[in-house]
């Protein structure tokens, strides 16, 4: 795992091409303190400068920036090839000979005899590269499937400018760039930018799956080497048959396949263990092909309905794992916030990027790489949101529009608060798994939903924070993103297969890797996701529904195969998440900081948003009426992210 930054530009001194690129390795150092690079050609402008976390041949065989063998392209590269042992076998059966053992080389080497983009589409990884062909005077910036690794690039002038991370172009000499409007909201309607656009204006992301190919000319080409709509529609139409053991026997020889190439590591390496379906699955296979015990990590909360580490904890011991747990005080989780705006870098306001730090942080004292269970819920039909948006659209679809606007006005009339007295009391009488949290605002988030006029739009207010957002921004438009597009998945792909695809599309790489990425990166540790090696995510999309859905719950293939190795009632429990709880400490130990970054002469001052608006929801969070934490963490994270970028 590593950190790359470049530009290219008008033909530069080369001292001072040397000096501008050290500036923007150095500001990501963190992704990668064991070595550096340069690699310049002052005459053409290009300027590639690497950051590495050495993870894979250790030695100076796999220092970077890296030309090939014949001396055409020069790569830079932040992740890991996987299935780079098979390709290294595949080139030496023709010949070739590898001074060392990095997977690096091995991609050079691949792309010199198919080319970049066929050479791409044989990477099993996790990835993000650049790449220069001497010969064409082309820049390639490349992504992997899912997203796991950032890649950001743009025009400032005359200059392209591309790196992992914001803070690597934001030191160049000639950046200029304000803040995007559009995308502003639509990280207030998400809690995150999405891909294709970053904070910045004219500053792109590449989008997961994506060959971004820049000629002298400044012609940007964008090719889909992958497309995940295809793999829906391949998956649908060839669904695995047979015994259900046989279709299980399938998925867990994949999955201990996938994990074993995500184990190697010439460092210390272990896993996040939370002790739920997914990280439990991801840990008890990597156990059964270790000859010691793996390395397992959780952090504990003593706050009621957010410490998991109990859970980990025995699943670690029937396992026989190495496992390290900590307990986190509120004041030690709280004082990660004025850390979030450096490394996220850009507006993200998904809360459990806390925790997650605090987990990342606290394996980079043992290990170097850790393997998550990230993706599981979306390959294999996790989320809650599921079964509540398809019993809901199932129940709506056949009401007509004017009748399910009219109850929809009658739910709104009465107050959250009343509705959570009401439903509080019938609550009591169902099973713990049944109930939910803030029952009155879950019943106005349905009336938000009820007259929609379709089932992607319903998708989209479910997934809303700031529903319109122009209720608090000024001078904004939604643009387009993947949520608003036509994705032309077949007529028998249902809802919950759509919104199991829109969130691999969106959310996923948008929200979830971003939170992990810019974690473990903070702290120089490499996290591994082995549920999104694109073979595993194949194979998941042809799993018969029934599968994934089955008797109310989620993930019923993950838990079956967990049931061969850990007794169901260790991990058997309603869905809890990895969060903190932001709704009563902005209503305490936070409420004098947030009041500060929302102060309604500093919001009039700085002219985005509306005070007044703000302000009302502000009231409703702190008298309790509403619980208003996502919205109101999404804009307060806006606002610790602006003060930190203009300091």
């Amino acid at each position: 795992m590593c950190g790359i930054a470049g530009f290219w530009g008008p033909p530069t001194e080369e001292g001072e091409a040397a000096r501008i690129l050290g500036r923007m390795t150095d500001a990501i150092r963190h992704r990668g303190p064991d070595d550096s690079g340069q690699w310049l050609d002052t005459k053409s402008g290009i300027a590639l400068g690497h950051r590495r976390l050495s993870i894979l041949d250790l030695s100076p065989e796999g220092h970077q920036p890296m030309v090939s063998a014949s001396g055409r392209f020069v790569i830079i590269y932040n992740g890991e090839i996987y299935n780079f042992a098979e390709l290294r076998r595949e080139e030496e059966a023709r010949g070739v000979r590898f001074r060392g053992h990095s997977d690096t080389e091995i991609m050079l080497a691949v792309i010199e005899r198919h080319g970049v983009l066929e050479a791409t589409r044989r990477f099993a990884g996790m990835f993000a590269f650049a790449l220069w062909d001497q010969t064409e005077r082309v820049l390639h910036l490349v992504r992997d499937r899912i997203g796991e690794k950032p890649l950001y690039y743009g025009w400032i002038g005359e200059t392209l400018l591309f790196g992992s991370e914001l803070k690597g172009l934001k030191v160049h000499p000639q950046w200029r760039s304000a803040i995007d409007r559009d995308a502003l909201a639509l990280y207030l309607r998400y809690n995150y930018v999405p891909a294709p656009y970053s904070i910045y204006s004219g500053i792109r992301k590449v989008e997961p799956a994506t060959l971004v190919s820049i000629g002298a000319d400044r012609q940007v080409t964008a090719t889909a080497y992958w497309d995940m709509a295809d793999v829906v529609r391949r998956g649908l139409a060839d669904p695995l048959g047979g015994p259900e053991e046989a279709i299980l026997d399938q998925l867990e020889t994949r999955l201990r396949q996938t994990i074993a190439e995500e184990m190697l590591a010439d460092v210390p390496l272990g896993a996040f263990l939370s002790g739920g379906i997914d990280s439990s699955t991801i840990v008890a296979l990597m156990q059964a092909q270790s000859p010691r015990p793996v390395r397992t990590f959780t952090i504990g909360f003593r706050e009621a309905g957010y410490n998991e580490a109990e859970h980990a904890k025995a699943v670690a011991r029937h396992l026989g794992t190495d496992h390290t747990e900590l307990y986190v005080t509120p004041e030690e989780a709280r004082a990660v916030i004025p850390r979030l705006p450096a490394i996220y870098d850009e507006p993200f306001g998904d809360s459990s990027q806390i925790p997650t730090f605090l987990v990342s942080q606290l394996a980079r004292q043992h290990v170097t790489v850790a393997l998550s269970g990230d993706g599981g819920d979306e390959m294999f039909g996790g989320y809650n949101r599921y079964f509540m948006g398809r019993r809901i659209w199932n129940g709506l679809a056949p009401i007509p529009a004017w009748l399910r606007r009219s109850v929809a006005r009658g739910i709104q009339a009465v107050p959250p608060g009343a509705w959570g007295s009401m439903l509080g009391t019938a609550q009591r009488l169902l099973p713990a798994r049944a109930r939910v949290a803030h029952p009155g605002d879950r019943m106005h988030k349905l009336a938000n939903v009820m007259a929609v006029p379709s089932a992607g739009a319903m998708y989209r207010s479910l997934v809303s924070n700031w529903d319109p957002p122009a209720e608090i921004l000024r001078g904004s438009r939604e643009v387009a993103t993947v949520l608003t597009a036509d994705h032309n998945l077949p007529r028998d792909a249902g809802f919950v297969e759509r919104m199991m695809y829109l969130d691999t599309r969106t959310y996923l790489p948008d929200d979830i890797m971003v939170k992990v990425d810019r974690a473990s990166m903070a702290v120089s540790l490499e996290s591994r996701a082995p549920f999104l090696d694109h073979r595993v995510v194949e194979l998941a999309w042809r799993l018969p529904m029934d599968l994934k859905l089955r008797a109310g719950q989620g993930k019923w293939a993950l838990r079956a195969l967990l049931d061969r190795q850990v007794p169901r009632a260790l991990v058997e429990r309603p869905k809890m998440g990895f969060g903190v709880p932001i709704d009563s400490w902005l209503r305490g130990p936070l409420k004098g900081w947030a009041e500060g970054l929302l102060d309604p002469v500093r919001l009039k001052r700085e002219g985005f948003f509306d005070a007044a608006a703000v302000w009302r929801r502000w009231g409703e969070h702190q008298s309790g009426h509403r619980n208003w934490q996502y919205a109101l963490w999404n804009l307060l994270m806006f606002q610790a992210w602006r003060e930190f970028a203009q300091a």
